[in-house]
């Protein structure tokens, strides 16, 4: 359960289960450092969906948002007085501002994240897509091709029932969603924009199935980082994102909604992230 703070300090937290993984904390405490905000705190918390009610119901006036990860982000919603059109279209919640009025809202950055790391490297509009998987992330994934893929989107899948959510996601977020069983896998590398949604491990065996001349790969995981995937995508010269631009560019929105600055300090909190990881 959260602790007392101090009377003037400002709070923000991470809470997840598991949760020791997390590199929230470093980054948005980059943030805090970079920006002055000597007296905001923000820590994390292993809770689950039983534990998630009582630890809300107990947060007091010092408190200015949270961070939610697996597998909190669909549990959240019922305990919100609003949520965001974007966290709406997913039925997922990443973000929760606590307002002054004591309004709880919350939000998914995790689909501007995708849109801005994206278009950090250039990826603004494509005419296809291939999503490998068909998990939460991935119907993240198909609402940020929303906002930026004009034709079809192909996603490979190990059953028939994953097939059926990934197209009914596709319908109500307006993309056209093909489906594909899962050992044909490599046929997406064809397609100018690859986003790889899958657990570590998954893909490994398709890095040897990567042909000579790619588009671009995101693939949303930073731990290990390279995956072999991505490292062979990027010996063929293809541009590559990882999750930790993802996860970088996702708090970044966090941190501007919780704290009101106009803009936060992305290249601190990149950097933060990379010594953290490189320390692991």
């Amino acid at each position: 359960m959260p602790t007392p703070a101090s009377e003037t300090g400002r709070r923000a937290a991470v809470l997840g289960s598991p949760i020791a993984h997390s590199l929230s904390p470093v980054l948005h405490r980059a943030a805090y450092a970079e920006l002055g905000l000597d007296d905001w705190t923000y820590d994390r918390f292993e809770v689950d969906e039983a534990g998630l009610p009582g630890f809300v119901g107990e947060l007091d006036g010092t408190w200015a948002g949270l961070s939610l990860t697996m597998p909190l982000k669909r549990a959240i919603i019922p305990l919100l007085d609003e949520i965001t059109g974007t966290a709406a279209a997913v039925e997922a919640v990443n973000t929760v501002v606590l307002r002054e009025d004591g309004r709880r809202v919350g939000d998914n950055t995790d689909i501007p994240g995708m849109v801005a790391a994206l278009g950090e490297q250039g990826v603004e509009k494509v005419e296809s897509a291939a999503v490998l998987g068909a998990g939460a992330t991935a119907s993240s994934a198909l609402a940020a091709l929303a906002r930026i893929c004009a034709g079809p989107v192909t996603a490979y899948v190990r059953s028939e029932a994953r097939a059926e959510e990934m197209r009914g996601w596709g319908e109500r977020l307006g993309v056209d969603v093909r489906t594909a069983e899962w050992e044909r896998a490599a046929e997406a590398f064809d397609a100018p924009l690859v986003i790889a949604t899958t657990p570590a491990g998954t893909t490994n065996a398709l890095a040897t199935a990567v042909p000579d001349r790619v588009g671009a790969l995101f693939d949303v995981l930073y731990d290990p980082w390279p995956t072999p995937l991505a490292a062979a995508w990027a010996d063929r010269g293809g541009k590559v994102v990882g999750g930790l631009d993802l996860l970088v560019h996702q708090a970044v929105l966090q941190v501007e909604q919780m704290t009101g600055v106009p803009e936060a300090p992305l290249a601190a909190m990149r950097a933060a992230g990379e010594r953290a990881l490189a320390a692991r």
